[in-house]
C-alpha cells in the first residue's frame, strides 16, 4: 500500500537538535519548539466565507488548499508539504495522547517546523502571537526582536540554556507567522540556515509552497489544526485539545521511514 496520496509523495527521515550557541550571534535566535498562543477565546469560527486578508507580500504561498496549484506534495492531513531532494521529514508525536503536534522539513543540519492553527476570521493571530512570544523570551533572560522578512514581520529570538559544563549558551531561532484565510501557520527555522542566507532562501521557498487544509469544521481560534503520520487516515489521530507552549522543550519526535 502506497504511503502518499496523489498530490504527495515522499521523503522522509530525521531531523538534527539545534545547535547552541556560546555567544549572541547577529541576526540569530533561538529554537524554541513550540508557541504560546495567547488568546483564551472559547467563542467558534463558522463556515462562512473568509475575510479578504492581505497576502501580497508572501512568495507565492503558503496556499490555502482552494488557492493550491496542482503539485506532487506528502499529505500531512492539515497541511501539505513539498517534496525536495535531500529532505528529510520527521514528524513530532505527543507519545502519551498518540497525537501529531508538528512537522520538521530537515535539510543539512537546519530545520523548519510547521504547525497550522485554525484563527479568527478577522486574522491578525501572529500578532497576537508574536507579541506573546516575544514577552516570554524576555522574561527567561533571552532577547527577541522583530525585523521585516518575505513573509511579513518575523521575530528572532535567543533562549538562554545551561550547557553541559555549565556554562551558558543561547538556542537561536527564527519565527515566521502567516495568516491565511481562517487558518495561522507558524514556522520556525532553526539549524545552521540562521547564518547561511542562500540555506535559508531554499527554506523560504519551501515554506512558500506549503499547503495548509483547513476544514470546514468550526475549530476554536488557536486549535492546533490535526496533523496525520504520512499515509494514515486524518480519522486515525485525535485532535490536541489546546494550543502548545512555544517554549516548552517539544514532545518526542517519531522518525518516519
Amino acid at each position: 500500500m502506497g504511503l502518499f496520496s496523489r498530490r504527495k509523495k515522499s521523503t522522509a527521515s530525521a531531523e538534527a537538535d539545534a545547535p547552541v550557541d556560546d555567544e549572541p550571534a547577529e541576526g540569530a535566535a533561538e529554537p524554541t519548539d513550540t508557541e504560546s498562543v495567547t488568546d483564551e477565546s472559547n467563542e467558534r469560527t463558522d463556515d462562512d466565507a473568509a475575510p479578504d486578508i492581505d497576502r501580497s507580500h508572501l512568495l507565492g504561498g503558503p496556499f490555502d488548499e482552494a488557492d493550491a496549484p496542482d503539485e506532487d506534495r506528502i499529505d500531512l492531513g492539515g497541511i501539505e508539504v513539498p517534496m525536495v531532494d535531500g529532505m528529510e521529514l520527521r514528524m513530532e508525536m505527543d507519545q502519551r495522547r498518540k497525537v501529531v503536534t508538528g512537522a520538521n522539513l530537515v535539510i543539512e543540519g537546519s530545520s523548519l517546523q510547521l504547525q497550522a492553527f485554525a484563527a479568527p476570521k478577522s486574522g491578525g493571530l501572529w500578532d497576537e502571537v508574536r507579541r506573546s512570544l516575544r514577552d516570554s523570551v524576555v522574561k527567561q533572560g533571552g532577547t527577541a526582536e522583530t525585523r521585516p522578512g518575505p513573509f511579513g514581520t518575523e521575530l528572532i529570538t535567543r533562549l538562554p540554556v545551561k550547557r553541559a559544563d555549565g556554562r551558558t549558551g543561547y538556542r537561536p531561532a527564527r519565527f515566521i507567522g502567516i495568516d491565511g484565510p481562517r487558518w495561522f501557520l507558524r514556522a520556525i527555522l532553526t539549524g545552521t540556515a540562521l547564518n547561511r542566507p542562500e540555506q535559508a532562501r531554499r527554506f523560504e521557498a519551501l515554506l512558500s509552497q506549503v499547503v495548509v487544509v483547513r476544514g470546514s469544521e468550526a475549530m476554536a481560534p488557536q486549535e492546533l489544526i490535526p496533523l496525520t503520520l504520512p499515509g494514515q487516515r486524518p480519522g486515525l489521530i485525535p485532535q490536541q485539545e489546546s494550543p502548545l507552549d512555544p517554549l516548552a522543550r517539544g514532545p518526542e519526535i517519531t522518525e518516519i521511514g
